[in-house]
């Protein structure tokens, strides 16, 4: 019969033991729906140095279930390797203890089988499946398929869900789902209560809605749920239901259970595997796509984003009002869950995060829902490049890590008020030095034996000829080009992050390649690079007046607007062509260094150290002119500065604001500054004077020097606990509190006035005196000379 193929993207990825070995379960999506894929009979792989066999047989003599295979392989140390294939994970398991209980090197036990199946072919996301029909009709499943890796992008079929329970966190009220094509809530309550406007299906006990929600899942068939804390919450909630409901929690497809399974760093975290589908959380996939918020609760990011919230305001009272409207307005309940929802799935297609979940797995070969593991992506793009160069990884936690390679490099600031200030930046400089230096693991291994190898620092010497890590950066960076020139914002971001994350996989603990050799011989090779261009900018007659990693901040003093543009470009040029001509003669390498010019400055202000002359470090503010929008159309950039912290208070953060421009451009600012601690001394600004902090241990942890905030958490806790209301601090949390005469307060429980002189000295006095310095004044010299004129 005919072989015929099928084209799909994965969603799913497990291992089974059976009888006749590992079985690796996949669920892929297709034009055609939902599959699944099986390859049986896998055995998991590891490798020993070959010298050691002899000690390593012995050790399983009786063990039926290993058996070792030669290899073209080599270790770091030029060893030749055996590998060890283990038919079930327990063996393996058993293996690795006794192996290592006997100090033996064991190289890549610790990768997950399914990862290596796919790894190994290359496959990322997209899949192409070659077999023979026919297909089982019954379970849609292909069997031990020929495989190839592909570029396909899938077309997802979504749905968003939330859930709403009782105050107390253990009654479950109803389930919410959405789609643009469908949505309904499923709530615990009498037909009777029904209405028109909502569809909501009322069924009589928690047991009955869970099967109601699991049956519409099963007709329904999406391939990815997504939520807001939807694992740690929701999903979480309802597994604990089916528990005491005695029934299973089959929301995979196929009516497949669920499975979990814990963080290992002894947090309450979990994570969940739903066997064909996919759970993807709002906030995690935010924060792995590098937004940054004040809070990632749905009202505030919904706010931000959406322009709109919640339908229930108050977050104190909003699991009190829940429970309200469930045993009152179910409707009015229902509109609350269903918007939630739509929320989530708002903010999900406005940003486009599920096609940034997408892009990020075809780039690194990880499930939709692995958040972060940068290290897992490095493994599942390196290691395949290095077998085949005839290498296998060193275990994790057996390289030797001397010293500590420093960081980025940051020049000593020259503090003051500046007219025209441009920023030269290099395009990512890490990778890029990654690029022209062949910093990489395998060029190390190799350049160490090699007469005319790259020197880099700490001992490093790196090949001319043989690396991987450089390929893999320049096909990134081609990749991100054409992303930008085709305005696929999306990929463009997923490439980024995952492009400079790198460098800080190299230098990670978890890394199996973590080596002083390799960190600094990027980290010290950008500090060169900064220090070197720095002196090339001052030789052409310009003062570099801060340098931060990757950038240089260059005043044109005496420069009109007019000829800053073209002072930028020319200096881009020149250091463009120094550092290409540098290299070449230097080390006769080709620079891959690219700066760039993008910033100018208008006015800038670098501040000096609080209480110090010295100038700050990575505090900076700046006015830019928006090119084309009319003289009048600026924005103002703040790095650093109170006004980017959560940690002051809304008034300080906009005072700092309006301060700075008012100073920026000129206009008279000496009356803002009287006006506004009038208004506050007159209580006007109430509502802004709201600090927010986050407890980072459990609360019973702080006994000594308690902070504010923790003073706050712990009056709210005693309060809620005098009225018979739940913890909201005791694992830790975001705390908002208020200062006053009596110490920190919890806002939503304040019962004294405000301090209000605690905000003119700790909050506007050190933010007006950052600037007024350079003005020859301070905030209280102002309020003196006002003072005594009467």
């Amino acid at each position: 019969m005919t072989a015929t193929s099928i084209d799909g993207f994965l969603l799913t990825r497990q291992r089974v033991e059976t009888d006749q070995g590992i079985e690796l379960v996949f669920w892929i999506t297709t034009p055609a729906g939902p599959l699944r894929w099986k390859v049986t009979g896998q055995e998991a792989v590891s490798f020993i140095p070959s010298h050691c066999l002899p000690q390593v047989k012995q050790l399983f003599a009786q063990n039926r279930g290993i058996r070792f295979g030669e290899t073209q392989l080599k270790n770091f140390s030029h060893d030749p390797v055996t590998a060890i294939y283990c038919r079930s994970l327990r063996v393996l398991f058993d293996c690795r203890e006794l192996i290592q209980a006997k100090r033996i090197p064991l190289y890549e036990a610790d990768i997950n089988i399914a990862d290596r199946y796919l790894m190994e072919r290359f496959i990322t996301g997209g899949v192409s499946l070659i077999f023979t029909p026919p297909v089982s009709e019954r379970e849609n499943v292909i069997v031990n398929p020929a495989v190839r890796a592909i570029e396909f992008r899938p077309r997802l079929k979504c749905v968003s869900f939330d859930i709403e329970t009782s105050y107390t966190g253990d009654t479950l009220y109803s389930i919410a789902v959405f789609h643009k094509d469908e949505s309904k809530v499923i709530m615990i309550g009498d037909d009777q209560q029904a209405s028109p406007s909502v569809g909501v299906i009322f069924v009589p006990d928690e047991k009955t809605l869970i099967n109601e929600f699991l049956d519409w899942i099963e007709h329904f068939d999406p391939d990815v749920l997504i939520g807001w804390n939807v694992v740690n919450f929701d999903l979480r909630f309802l597994q604990r239901c089916c528990e005491r409901s005695g029934i299973d929690f089959q929301l995979g497809r196929h009516r497949e259970t669920v499975s979990w399974r814990r963080s290992r760093d002894g947090n309450d975290r979990f994570f969940v595997t739903i066997p064909g589908r996919v759970a993807l959380d709002g906030i995690e996939l935010m924060r792995t796509a590098t937004y940054q918020f004040e809070n990632f609760s749905l009202d505030h990011v919904a706010q931000q984003l959406l322009g709109r919230g919640k339908l229930v305001d108050d977050v104190d009272q909003r699991g009190a009002e829940i429970s309200r409207l469930f045993r009152e307005d179910k409707k009015a309940l229902a509109e609350y869950n269903l918007e939630d929802c739509r929320l989530v799935w708002d903010i999900f297609v406005k940003e486009k995060l599920l096609d940034f979940a997408v892009e990020r797995s075809l780039l690194t070969g990880l499930e939709l829902n692995r958040y972060g593991g940068s290290v897992a992506a490095f493994d599942f793009l390196y290691l395949p490049r290095l077998h085949r160069a005839g290498f296998v990884a060193p275990s994790l936690g057996t390289t030797q890590v001397e010293n500590i390679s420093p960081g980025g490099y940051v020049m000593d600031s020259a503090p003051g008020i500046y007219d025209h200030v441009i920023v030269l930046d290099f395009k990512s400089l890490y990778p890029s030095i990654i690029r022209t230096f062949h910093v990489d693991p395998l060029a190390l291994v190799l350049g160490l034996r090699e007469d005319d190898a790259i020197p880099g620092f700490d001992g490093g010497r790196f090949s001319r000829h043989h690396y991987l890590l450089p390929e893999l950066i320049a096909n990134l960076w081609s990749a991100r080009d054409r992303a930008k020139a085709t305005g696929n914002k999306v990929l463009s971001q997923a490439i980024k992050i995952i492009m400079n994350s790198f460098y800080g996989v190299l230098g990670t603990t978890g890394c199996r390649f973590l080596d002083t050799r390799l960190v600094s011989s990027i980290t010290r090779r950008g500090h060169q690079i900064i220090i070197d261009s720095k002196a090339f900018i001052e030789a052409q007659g310009y003062q570099v007046i801060y340098g931060d990693t990757d950038s240089l901040f260059v005043y044109l003093e005496g420069e009109t607007a007019d000829q800053v543009d073209q002072t930028g470009k020319q200096l881009t040029s020149q250091l463009n062509h120094w550092w290409t001509a540098n290299l070449k003669r230097e080390f006769n390498l080709d620079s891959c260094l690219e700066i760039e010019f993008e910033t100018h400055f208008s006015r800038f202000l670098m501040p000096t150290i609080r209480g110090a002359d010295t100038g700050s470090k990575k505090r900076y503010a700046g006015l830019v002119r928006d090119p084309g929008q009319g003289k009048d159309s600026y924005h103002l950039v703040f790095k650093g500065l109170e006004s980017v912290r959560s940690d002051w208070s809304p008034l300080a953060r906009k005072f700092q604001q309006l301060l700075y421009e008012k100073i920026f451009l000129d206009q008279p600012w000496e009356a803002f500054v009287k006006q506004t601690v009038a208004d506050v001394l007159d209580g006007k600004f109430e509502n802004e004077l709201v600090l927010r902090r986050r407890l980072r241990r459990k609360l019973k942890d702080y006994q000594r020097n308690i902070p504010p905030h923790v003073q706050a958490a712990k009056k709210a806790e005693l309060i809620r606990q005098e009225r018979g209301l739940p913890s909201l601090y005791e694992n830790g949390g975001w705390i908002e509190y208020v200062m006053t005469v009596n110490g920190p307060e919890p806002r939503q429980y304040r019962q004294s006035p405000v301090d209000y002189q605690f905000y003119l000295d700790r909050q506007l006095a050190p933010i007006a005196d950052s600037i007024l310095v350079f003005k020859s004044t301070s905030m209280e010299e102002l309020l003196n000379r006002q003072i005594h004129l009467f």
